[in-house]
């Protein structure tokens, strides 16, 4: 970008959009230092936003040694922060800046806590800017400048529920496709072509299927170590560990991550977990008011349409619950509890009889009857389609039952568990 000073009215425009936002009033920018105006010590204030406007701007060129020069701290914190260096300038960053509120300096010390928000867009990835918030700590350095020497305060992170992402919590290895972006580590980087080429495959046969506008782009996360996954809050299930993949809502997107005993596992049950999770990527916010069965079910429906019939494989314990008949469809309180299996392929198989009923469209003009405001699921399903949530669930059972039971499709690799797939958000 260009050193050359900028023009009074584009320095108005950027000051504009510094102070928008409440309690924002101190801003980065992309590539000049910060403005500041706030009622605490303008010296401090203005310094620490140089020291972030350097420490971002060094990360979007491509530049060590100005980035080096940002930290202070000993040596185990400037080999971490090195490391997390290494990380970002491997992404496609479209937009990295920080901005943050003079009001939240802590004196500390010889140095000061501050409250920051980390501005970070994905290009290719991101509708929008991801905002995340964090805590950092600065010194005056030898030169007198503020240097950074901590980027860590549990305390704060635990209260305020922090999600670190991949690249805050150690080396990782990014790896592109077509419209895939994927963070490997060192124990999975091995896996990527396979696991690349699959998500492209999938991000085609969910396209083909899924009939709301979407990026057809996705950021994943394949890593050896679960930190992450394991750090997911409100997961169904409420243990990250027991899935083999997760989405999850980034900024305006929705992200997905995969178990690491998943991931060295090539084939078609993987393929499948990936479509599935692919479709909640696609979906996105078009199924965040709707019940939980529906929005698992359609997942699961769009997650074998690639697959032969015969292929198409159930878990146990929902032939076991349609053999001993289900009264209803899982509520949306106890989809993932011990009967999650059971309820995944009884939600799935409403669906395949919604479409076998009323065509493959039908499926998603019940999604969208059920998400309308003041919507409700019993008068949407007897006005518009004549049936009820019970009705459904007898005729899932019926043909599960009709699929899986008796005639050349009794194979017992048929009525097996694929792997546990979910969603986290809204």
């Amino acid at each position: 970008m260009s050193s050359t000073p900028r023009s009074l009215r584009t320095l108005a425009v950027l000051l504009a959009l510094c102070l928008t936002g409440p309690a924002l009033v101190a801003c980065s920018g992309d590539d000049e230092p910060g403005e500041t105006t706030a009622s605490a010590p303008t010296d401090v204030a203005g310094e620490i936003g140089d020291a972030l406007d350097a420490r971002a701007t060094a990360v979007r060129r491509g530049d060590p040694r100005r980035f080096t020069r940002t930290l202070g701290g000993g040596r185990s914190f400037r080999e971490q922060q090195q490391t997390w260096y290494a990380n970002l300038t491997q992404l496609p960053l479209e937009r990295f800046r920080y901005r943050f509120d003079p009001a939240s300096l802590v004196r500390d010390g010889d140095g000061y806590w501050v409250t920051v928000d980390e501005v970070m867009q994905l290009d290719g990835y991101d509708a929008a800017p991801v905002v995340a918030p964090d805590r950092f700590r600065f010194e005056a350095g030898s030169s007198g400048r503020m240097r950074l020497t901590s980027v860590t305060d549990q305390d704060w992170e635990t209260a305020h529920r922090i999600q670190p992402q991949p690249w805050d919590l150690g080396p990782v290895d990014v790896r592109a496709g077509a419209g895939v972006l994927g963070v490997f580590d060192a124990g999975t980087v091995d896996a990527a072509g396979p696991l690349l080429t699959s998500i492209e495959a999938g991000i085609g046969d969910v396209s083909a299927w899924v009939p709301y506008d979407w990026s057809r782009t996705v950021v994943v996360y394949a890593l050896s170590e679960p930190t992450f996954l394991d750090g997911l809050e409100d997961v169904p299930g409420d243990d990250p560990g027991d899935l083999d993949a997760v989405s999850f809502p980034v900024g305006d997107g929705t992200r997905f991550v995969l178990n690491p005993r998943v991931i060295g596992d090539p084939g078609p049950d993987r393929d499948r977990l990936v479509r599935h999770e692919l479709t909640h990527v696609a979906v996105g916010t078009h199924d965040d008011t709707a019940p939980v069965w529906l929005s698992e079910g359609l997942a699961e429906w769009v997650s074998v349409r690639p697959l032969a019939p015969e292929d198409r494989r159930l878990p146990d314990a929902a032939l076991t619950a349609a053999e001993n008949g289900a009264s209803d469809l899982p509520d949306d309180d106890t989809f993932n509890d011990d009967d999650s299996q059971a309820h995944y392929g009884l939600s799935w198989w409403a669906v395949e009889y919604v479409a076998d009923s009323y065509g493959d469209q039908a499926p998603w003009l019940l999604l969208d009857a059920l998400t309308a405001p003041g919507a409700d699921v019993d008068e949407v399903l007897r006005d518009q389609f004549a049936t009820s949530t019970h009705d459904l669930a007898e005729q899932a059972d019926k043909m599960i039952l009709a699929t899986y039971v008796g005639g050349p499709q009794q194979d017992p690799d048929l009525v097996s568990s694929p792997s546990a797939e979910d969603s986290v958000g809204p």
